[in-house]
């Protein structure tokens, strides 16, 4: 059974900094790409940053420059470091692993930003 559980979420100030982890079990890791969506209240879920099996990233113009994903093969993690955030930022964070023919989620880890 594959299972992405997130943790590292949690309430801090504007222009502060959290950092995001998930780990995955239940499947093979490193061969597929991984992801970070976010979803505000009365939103649709949206792209944060993805991360290729190498590492090849891409970002959400939004966040770019502020946010970092890595990942760690051996540990099958796969991280967000997140700084200078701003009220927008505030969001439930999902990781995600996309087979292609599958895509799971973990249940999420809300990020609030606020003073």
């Amino acid at each position: 059974q594959v299972q992405l559980v997130e943790s590292g979420g949690g309430l801090v100030q504007p222009g502060g900094s959290l950092n995001l982890s998930c780990v995955v079990s239940g499947i093979w890791f490193s061969i597929w790409p991984m992801g970070w969506y976010r979803q505000a209240p009365g939103k649709p879920r949206e792209l944060v940053a993805t991360i290729g099996s190498g590492t090849t990233t891409n970002y959400a113009a939004s966040v770019k420059g502020r946010f970092t994903i890595s990942r760690d093969n051996g540990k099958k993690a796969v991280y967000l470091q997140m700084s200078s955030l701003i009220p927008e930022d505030t969001a439930i964070y999902y990781c995600n692993l996309d087979k292609g023919s599958s895509t799971y989620w973990g249940r999420g880890t809300q990020v609030t930003v606020s003073s």
